[in-house]
């Protein structure tokens, strides 16, 4: 597996952070067609070095190229385009209306960038989630400290290169490294920290965060369910489960994690999910570690995380229904699906993050939302079902992050929707606008007439003039 990157130096952090924040000043200054030209620089730099990025990826965990182009730049280069579209609209001031108490003044938001921005990125889509926060960040205005994961050494020495070429060293620096960097980085005094993770290193994050009273955006994960009604259409169903659950060998954080099923069709649906399985990465019959479509687990660490996880669901009585191959040489973890799985099995107790599908049998929809309501709130929540009163029945008695109907994952992608979490699995919005907005300072204006104001009404002394005042106020309110 490819070496860790190298921790960054403490005294090289100290400094760092001084020349981001006189930067800053210029920053918050600029024009529209300021900002859009750096986004457009990091978008030409992308679409130049798109075999690169390819490369870094399929060395870091074997990524195919064609799921690197659609996941990790497609999305990247979307959200930059976005932004670049729609920056002069975000950035004008807006104006709102003014209540009957404060007639004669006028009111707007104005945005400003908060000012300098740690952006720590995972290693499951390494560069998308770099990339991606950073055009948010960006947009808003804000200088940028980007941290990588050192579990992608590969992609984390490709994002420092882009740093170097596209953008002023005053403005956004990658900082390389594992645990004693994120430290070192999070008692520096950021102004908003961006973090996609684990909720229990999310924790750990918010603590550094509040010492120096940062904002914060969590990108959390969580167990998402998938809930299969009886009305759905099966083979549909399978086929988006199975791509939402195998891209990037299930380590995405809006994968499906577990399989709510109405009893009635859970049969046919793992026989649907058997024939995706097969024309999806197994059409020659030389079974899926040999198929270039699918990618492997990051590491041998996790491979062992999800191998153990398997071995303690069949030691408390899970049954294998499809796979359960797994090869360490490889850090190959075969596509799985367990049914008769006991409830305080590790699969069904914390997050996977991996290929591994445990199946939960359920007769009414009100004991699939009361399964789901009993863990904490999920990152997402996908439904399959072809009655309206069904999908209307889960979307309003279980809470999450974001849903998807009759489709899995990719509500990420539509740009004009936030993206977030709900409590254990996120706090903030991300994505286009929402992105713009998490690094931006929503600054509230009020313009009064010089020598003219309605509240002198209300000035002291309060006599009973006042006082007939108040009182025609609080009946017209009443």
């Amino acid at each position: 597996m490819p070496t860790p990157a190298p921790a960054a130096e403490a005294p090289d952090l100290a400094a760092l952070l001084p020349r981001l924040r006189a930067r800053s000043e210029a920053l918050r200054r600029e024009s529209v067609a300021e900002r859009a030209g750096r986004l457009q620089r990091l978008h030409q730099w992308i679409g130049q070095n798109r075999a690169a990025v390819q490369q870094a990826l399929h060395q870091d965990f074997g990524k195919p190229a064609t799921e690197t182009d659609v996941t990790e730049l497609y999305a990247t280069q979307a959200e930059i385009r976005h932004a670049i579209r729609h920056l002069k609209r975000w950035m004008a001031p807006k104006r709102v209306s003014t209540p009957l108490a404060l007639l004669g003044t006028t009111s707007w938001v104005q945005y400003e960038p908060k000012g300098v921005a740690l952006i720590m990125a995972p290693w499951n889509y390494p560069f998308y989630l770099a990339v991606g926060p950073l055009a948010s960040a960006l947009a808003a205005g804000n200088c940028c400290v980007l941290k990588p994961s050192e579990l992608t050494p590969a992609v984390s020495a490709l994002l420092a290169r882009m740093a170097r070429e596209v953008f002023d060293p005053a403005e956004v620096v990658v900082v390389e490294g594992g645990k004693d960097a994120a430290t070192a980085l999070l008692a520096q005094p950021f102004d908003h920290i961006f973090f996609t993770g684990s909720p229990q290193v999310g924790k750990v994050v918010m603590r550094a965060a509040a010492e120096h009273l940062a904002s914060v955006t969590l990108e959390l994960g969580g167990k998402s369910p998938a809930i299969v009604d009886a009305s759905a259409d099966l083979r549909d169903a399978a086929e988006k489960l199975v791509w939402g659950k195998c891209v990037n060998a299930g380590q995405t954080c809006v994968a499906p994690d577990y399989l709510l099923v109405h009893e009635s069709v859970q049969a046919p649906l793992i026989e649907e999910i058997r024939g995706v399985l097969r024309r999806f990465y197994d059409a020659e019959g030389a079974g899926v570690a040999a198929s270039a479509s699918f990618a492997r687990i990051v590491n041998g660490q996790h491979f062992q995380r999800l191998a153990g996880l398997l071995e303690d669901a069949q030691r408390r009585g899970a049954t294998v229904a499809l796979g359960g191959g797994v090869d360490q040489s490889q850090c190959f973890i075969e596509p799985t699906v367990l049914t008769d799985v006991a409830p305080d099995s590790g699969v069904l107790q914390e997050e996977i993050f991996g290929p591994l599908l445990p199946v939960v049998p359920f007769r009414t929809l009100m004991e699939a939302a009361d399964f789901v309501n009993a863990r904490p709130r999920p990152l997402a929540l996908y439904v399959f079902a072809r009655s309206p009163e069904a999908q209307r029945y889960v979307l309003g008695r279980v809470p999450a992050g974001g849903a998807c109907l009759n489709d899995t994952i990719i509500h990420l992608g539509h740009l004009e929707l936030p993206f977030g979490g709900a409590g254990n699995s996120g706090i903030g919005r991300a994505h286009g606008h929402y992105g713009f907005l998490a690094f931006s300072n929503e600054k509230a204006v009020l313009r009064q007439r010089v020598g003219q104001t309605g509240i002198k009404l209300f000035y002291p002394p309060y006599t009973p003039k006042v006082q007939r005042v108040v009182d025609l106020l609080l009946k017209y309110l009443g």
